[in-house]
Parts: C-alpha cells; structure tokens; sequence
C-alpha cells in the first residue's frame, strides 16, 4: 500500500527548464563573458544551483548563485504548472496518501518560485536543498522528508523528472515514478518501477 507520494518540483510539477536554463545562460555571460548554449547547461537541470556553478568552475559561488536567482524571475513568466497536475495534486490530498516534495530549490527558491503557484499547502513537508547537507542523488534529503511523515521508503513513491531523482529513490530504498512530460525520454530509467505518461497516471498509483 502506498502511504506517501513525494515529488520533485522542476520538471515535475512546474515546467521551469526554459526559465532556468536562460537565466543560468544570462548570468554566466555577465559574469564570465562566456557564451553557453543552452544544450551545455542542460545537466543544471535537477541539481542545487551551487552545485552547478561548483561544475562549470565559478569562483565567487555564492555571489552568482545569488545573481543567477534573481534573474530566474525575470523568466517567471515562462514557467507554468504542468497540464493537469494541480486537479490531480487536489484529488490527491483529498485521499489518504501523504504528500510531500524533495526539491533541488533552496528555502528561498521554494517562496519566490513555487509558492506563488498557490500548491504548497497541499503538502505536508517540504525539503529543499536548505534542508540537508547532502543532495540529490544522496538519498538524504527523501529520508528526511519520509522520516518527518513518518513513512518507510518501502511505502512511498517518489515522483521526479531526472536521473538524480531516480537515483535518490533508488538509494533511499523508495519506489520511483517517471514524470515523462518532464523527463522526455525512458533512457536511463528502465529500472523505474512506474513510468507517468500524464498527470492523471498518478491517481493510478
């Protein structure tokens, strides 16, 4: 019986990559005057932000990763929930399973770019990237999610759009559900134990 689903937030929930991609293209032209394209900045997408800039080699870490999140809400207008999710995340709450999120955003990033979506009140704990000192693929930050609703690994499925939430789940002894509208794609993940063409596929959960 599955007594918590737990999900990740870009690319799951929102449909962010645009506005994170770009705004990550932006700032490290202006601080580095380097011109990345957005094919190279792809692998950002479901890790902490400092923990890409620590890849792509920036220096002054915590100045650009300020910078950089502010220029994502210059591109806020470019992020949208994804098709359907929001009824299926009501429905959701209104059953027996606990909800939660693991997310790669920070505290800060979780109130200027998620709860303006008006969805948080729907779960019961949230972790960001603020709240472990190990992150995704780590399954730290899931346990602690699982651990603060009281819920083993073996009765949760956590429900993500990277190999870093299929790795984190995997780790964390948790069932795995592949977000396809987020993913794209199945390479990589043909050892997930649920692969979610559309949002209503969650109910079947």
């Amino acid at each position: 019986m599955v007594k918590a689903i737990i999900f990740d937030v870009d690319g799951t929930i929102l449909d962010t990559e645009q506005a994170i991609l770009q705004s990550l293209q932006r700032t490290l032209l202006e601080e580095t005057d380097q011109q990345y394209s957005l094919e190279d900045l792809r692998f950002a997408l479901g890790i902490p932000g400092k923990d890409t800039l620590m890849r792509l080699n920036i220096d002054n870490i915590d100045e650009v990763h300020r910078k950089w999140s502010a220029a994502v809400l210059d591109f806020s207008h470019e992020v949208t929930v994804f098709e359907n999710l929001e009824e299926v995340i009501q429905q959701l709450a209104a059953k027996s399973p606990l909800l939660g999120i693991v997310t790669s955003k920070t505290t800060q990033e979780v109130t200027d770019e998620f709860d303006p979506f008006g969805l948080s009140h729907y779960f019961k704990h949230i972790v960001s990237a603020s709240d472990t000192e190990k992150h995704k693929p780590h399954p730290e930050p899931l346990l602690k999610c699982l651990d603060a609703l009281q819920v083993a690994p073996e009765d949760a499925i956590y429900i993500g759009d990277s190999i870093y939430d299929f790795q984190c789940a995997k780790q964390a002894g948790a069932k795995f559900a592949l977000a396809l509208w987020g993913a794209k794609t199945t390479n990589g993940f043909e050892e997930a134990d649920y692969v979610l063409y559309e949002a209503q596929d969650i109910l079947s959960l």
